[in-house]
């Protein structure tokens, strides 16, 4: 259809303009003819059964002469609907008897709309009852008033069939009413009041989170300070962030003090084998809700794991991950763990995640639970109470309004893209908060809370280290850790926990638990050679990372690792820190070709990717390349390369090759400089070899001890700068060279501090 056809149109007439009547439905127009001619007929059968020698033609004319008046209104009827279908039809007829009829209609118009529909409704009930009693009539050979008070009687007799019937019907339905209001059962806790002794003060290192949190307390204790301003109280809150932040914690916390009770939904509790037990659930829960805010003037329900309810959307990775995958960095070094998380987690994302996301799905939310879930929090409110809602109807009186029920939803996940956007919506969560990880001052405060409950001999200065060296450490790995420290303090027949057992549990839960092996001395020397370069080379040019410790000790998925943190909370990154991170990445190849003349292993495959990963976005992503297009940018686009139009295929092909030789050219240039570098502290990365293979593992001020020649917490560095324990050193490392060419045992033992010159 045109816009001139629409225009012509314009809007639909009102009621009132309209030039004849509105047309009425096939059903309308014959209904009560329909049931007029149920009811003679009926009559007729009924004559029929009376006078077995009475023939039907004979039946019908006795009923026309008996019952003359069901004539009549079938007469009455049939000229009522003539004259709807002439104004129908017949806009001068319409107009005629609007003018002088048309005050019936006014009269009628002046009850509201209610009324007149109750009142149609008991017309038709007493046209009905008037149709019924004739009928019964003619069946008992009665008055229709005395056959009308005779049907209970023949009800009552048939009342034993009856019954069994409808005793049949209900025990079916309540067998399936009875199952599945045992299957909506469970999967929600209640806690009262008295129950919950949690309170803010019980929450450490997020007080960010909960000065805004104490806000919403506020509005739920007291709403009438914004609804008398014509606001409305916020019912819904959205904790997400990393696992073992305290989002938990932080909803009892609110429940404990608000003095309100708190109602906890199991992650678990929509899930269900039968479609609708969800929705049950969600109806049932919402039902005691209502009963407990109007009792106590407010409740706190918490969902956990909320993405189980809704999770219709892609899930993706978040926050930086200190462990990762020895698929991304190689089974020999464990080549992420000396990176900064900032670079480990995109590495971890550029290998699992692009190009193959895994979307979302299943879950409650496929089962009309999630739509429950959603009309329950912000649908239309119904009024409550078995005498508001059908009695007052009855009697043709307005249900009361519901009360306002003060509900405040938590709920807490740790993939917010995977929730539906329908809940996330203002209304129903209208604030969402990220419970990250926490600051330094947060994790000294959650240290000192937790150590506050056990025996220490910890100063201030080393917890505000032990602060520092666990950045991303969240308040159920702090717990976890100061626990693992007390087991070992308890194990070496102590009571209470030193910095040692600290940082042996830190070890140990970042770490597991080394396997109890032995390298052979040759390869021993060759995997302290590759360690060491790795921390040389972070020593020397990274400032943004510290080491925390290097190890040769063999774990369940690495050979040796140097592991790294970062000494400040910082949130942003530069192209020269993630030069600095291929340069350590690119070191053990470079050292152990040149410790080892040119040859090297298979344990640098996760490095060269990591440097690989890295330098690919530095070139093609963020800028830090000899180019400043986006790669992504390019692929999504089709852009060609430059030089002339080529087809899709072409272009494609010719800006990867472009690509691959900006990355390759990159990586050759750092390479050479690492191993310029690494030439320079040759007798840096041999003393450091020499002291992982005696020791195994060095803490960071140990390793910083060996490179610079200072005292260290478990060994002393000087000696390492002493030239003939250097040469010593040396000559080790070439007796080693020649075990590996001949896959032989050195000649030579390692030489330990303090011995006499080798012979």
């Amino acid at each position: 259809m045109t816009m001139e056809n629409l225009e012509s149109r314009g809007s639909r007439t009102r009621d009132s303009d309209r030039k004849t009547r509105i047309h009425l439905s096939v059903y309308d127009r014959l209904k009560f003819l329909i049931l007029f001619a149920i009811v003679f007929s009926i009559l007729a059968w009924a004559s029929l059964a009376d006078n077995p020698l009475l023939n039907f033609h004979d039946a019908i004319n006795e009923q026309l002469k008996s019952r003359s008046w069901l004539l009549v209104l079938v007469v009455i009827e049939v000229l009522r609907q003539l004259h709807f279908l002439i104004s129908e039809l017949v806009a001068p007829y319409h107009g005629i008897w609007q003018k002088y009829f048309g005050a019936v209609d006014s009269l009628l118009h002046k009850f509201s709309d209610w009324t007149r529909y109750r009142l149609s409704r008991v017309i038709k009930a007493i046209l009905m009852v008037s149709l019924l009693s004739v009928v019964l009539g003619a069946i008992y050979k009665e008055t229709p008033i005395r056959a009308l008070f005779l049907a209970p009687k023949a009800l009552w007799s048939a009342l034993p069939m009856l019954g069994q019937l409808l005793f049949g019907v209900f025990f079916v339905i309540i067998q399936f009413g009875a199952m599945f209001w045992f299957l909506s059962r469970g999967g929600v806790d209640t806690y009262f009041p008295d129950d919950i002794r949690t309170r803010f003060t019980d929450v450490w290192g997020q007080d960010h989170v909960l000065n805004r949190i104490r806000e919403n307390l506020l509005f739920l204790e007291k709403p009438e300070e914004i609804e008398k301003h014509g606001g409305y109280v916020p019912g819904g809150i959205l904790l997400w962030g990393p696992p073992g932040t305290g989002k938990t914690l932080m909803a009892e916390s609110m429940a404990g003090e608000t003095g309100k009770p708190f109602v906890f939904v199991d992650p678990g509790a929509f899930t269900n084998m039968f479609f609708g037990v969800g929705v049950l659930k969600v109806k049932s829960l919402f039902r005691k809700l209502r009963k407990l805010a109007l009792r106590y003037g407010g409740v706190v329900v918490f969902f956990d794991e909320a993405d189980s309810l809704g999770n219709r959307g892609n899930i993706s990775s978040g926050g930086p991950q200190r462990h990762s995958s020895p698929a991304v960095f190689g089974s020999e070094c464990h080549g992420g763990a000396y990176l900064s998380p900032s670079a480990a987690s995109v590495i971890v994302k550029e290998s699992f995640v692009v190009g193959g996301a895994a979307g979302g799905g299943g879950g409650g939310g496929g089962m009309g639970t999630l739509q429950a879930l959603l009309t329950e929090l912000s649908g239309l409110k119904k009024p409550r109470g078995f005498f508001n809602r059908i009695v007052r109807r009855t009697l043709g009186m307005r249900p009361k309004n519901p009360p306002k029920y003060r509900i405040l939803v938590v709920m807490a996940t740790n993939m917010p893209e995977a929730l539906d956007e329908a809940l996330l919506r203002p209304g129903r969560i209208d604030r969402m908060y990220r419970v990250g990880y926490p600051s330094k001052a947060g994790r000294v405060r959650t240290y000192e809370g937790y150590l506050a409950k056990v025996s220490h001999s910890l100063s201030a200065q080393e917890i505000d280290k032990l602060a520092t060296i666990t950045p991303y450490a969240t308040g159920a790995t702090i717990k976890d850790t100061i626990n693992e420290a007390l087991i070992t303090a308890i194990r070496n027949g102590r009571t209470s926990i030193t910095w040692p057992d600290v940082v042996k549990a830190k070890q140990l839960k970042e770490l597991g638990p080394s396997e109890d092996v032995e390298y052979i001395e040759r390869e021993r020397h060759a995997v302290a050679i590759h360690e060491a370069c790795h921390a040389v080379m972070a020593h020397r040019v990274r400032q943004h990372m510290a080491i925390d410790l290097a190890t040769i000790e063999k774990g369940s998925d690495y050979l040796g690792m140097v592991a790294s943190i970062p000494p400040d909370d910082q949130f942003t990154r530069w192209r020269s820190e993630y030069e600095s991170d291929i340069l350590v990445s690119l070191a053990s190849l470079a050292g152990e070709r040149m410790f080892f003349d040119g040859d090297n292993s298979s344990g640098v495959s996760g490095d060269l990717e990591s440097a690989t990963t890295i330098a690919s976005l530095m070139e093609g992503h963020w800028g830090m390349g000899s180019t400043i297009s986006s790669h992504a940018s390019n692929r999504r686009f089709e852009v060609g390369a430059p030089g002339g139009p080529k087809g899709k295929d072409d272009s494609a092909k010719e800006i990867r090759r472009a690509l691959g030789d900006r990355i390759e050219d990159n990586l050759v240039g750092l390479l050479a400089k690492a191993e310029v570098l690494l030439t320079e502290n040759r007798s840096e990365v041999l003393s450091l070899a020499h002291a992982l293979e005696t020791h195994k593992t060095l803490s960071g001020d140990d390793v910083a001890a060996v490179i610079d020649g200072t005292p260290g917490t478990i060994l002393d560095g000087r000696p390492y700068k002493d030239p003939d324990f250097i040469a010593k050193i040396e000559k080790y490392h070439q007796a080693s060279l020649v075990a590996h060419r001949n896959h032989e045992r050195p000649d030579v033992q390692i030489p330990l501090i303090g011995e006499a010159p080798l012979g």
